[in-house]
């Protein structure tokens, strides 16, 4: 198993879903984590229980990464800090989406996709970055991107460009962070069941669908995001930088899909 014990993370949009199941995998993995939300609640609640029954130390924080770049990444970059001293590890999990069709998108939702999607952790990893390098610091830096960084989807049009600058982003910062002593990578999931895609759950047609375009067959919880996330950022990793790691079942490595014959 890969040890993170000694290490710090703060995930941010981990309340639940992708970014619940990573701040669960880093606690199993012995890091403390902070959990960040943009409020307090039950969601929050639970998962800092179940993070501490693993035997680590877990605090939860709150910020509007949506807002207003300046202010909500220095709010969180403090309070990170200010509950645990030691962050060594950031992963910038929090993002939005939305399903709107690109001839009826406006300027406001583009822009707070772009806020919480890109601007935020841009700025949220130079924050830390300045940090740890005054304070010789090796950190680690994830980004969650998305398989829609590589394959568009109709009526995603602001997210899709929006993951597609998260995996440029992960390369651009890469080189030049790395002679910094801090390693910057990315994962993008596929599809994965969470509380945005309760379509899977409520459209067997549509999961028989994304199960037929995915080569192993399946739509997995979002657990199966945990384990390549504390793998990006322990020390088995300490020579990948600057890579964008699929979770994806396969999919983004499949043109088309034949159909069966008996499809309905």
């Amino acid at each position: 198993m890969i040890d993170l014990a000694g290490h710090a993370a703060l995930v941010t949009g981990s309340t639940k879903g992708v970014g619940r199941s990573i701040a669960l995998a880093v606690a199993a993995a012995g890091a403390d984590v902070v959990i960040h939300g943009r409020a307090a609640g039950k969601a929050s609640e639970d998962v800092l229980s179940d993070c501490r029954k693993l035997g680590v130390r877990a605090e939860f924080i709150t910020g509007d990464l949506a807002g207003p770049t300046d202010i909500a990444v220095e709010q969180v970059f403090r309070q990170a800090l200010a509950a645990l001293p030691t962050t060594d590890i950031l992963i910038n999990n929090a993002g939005t989406y939305d399903d709107v069709p690109y001839l009826e998108m406006d300027l406001p939702r583009f822009e707070r996709t772009m806020r919480l999607n890109v601007q935020s952790p841009f700025f949220l990893t130079q924050r830390f970055a300045g940090h740890w390098v005054e304070q010789r610091v090796n950190g680690r830096v994830l980004m969650i991107g998305s398989i829609n960084g590589r394959l568009a989807e109709p009526t995603h049009s602001a997210y899709d460009t929006s993951k597609g600058a998260v995996e440029a982003m992960v390369k651009t910062l890469c080189v030049e962070l790395a002679p910094q002593g801090i390693r910057v990578n990315g994962l993008a999931p596929g599809l994965v069941v969470t509380p945005l895609t309760s379509i899977i759950d409520e459209d067997p047609s549509f999961k028989r669908w994304m199960c037929l375009h995915t080569p192993n067959g399946e739509v997995p919880s979002s657990d199966v995001v945990g384990d390549g996330a504390v793998y990006l950022c322990s020390d088995a990793a300490r020579h990948v930088h600057g890579q964008m790691l699929l979770i994806d079942g396969g999919m983004s490595s499949w043109q088309q899909p034949d159909m069966p014959a008996n499809w309905k």
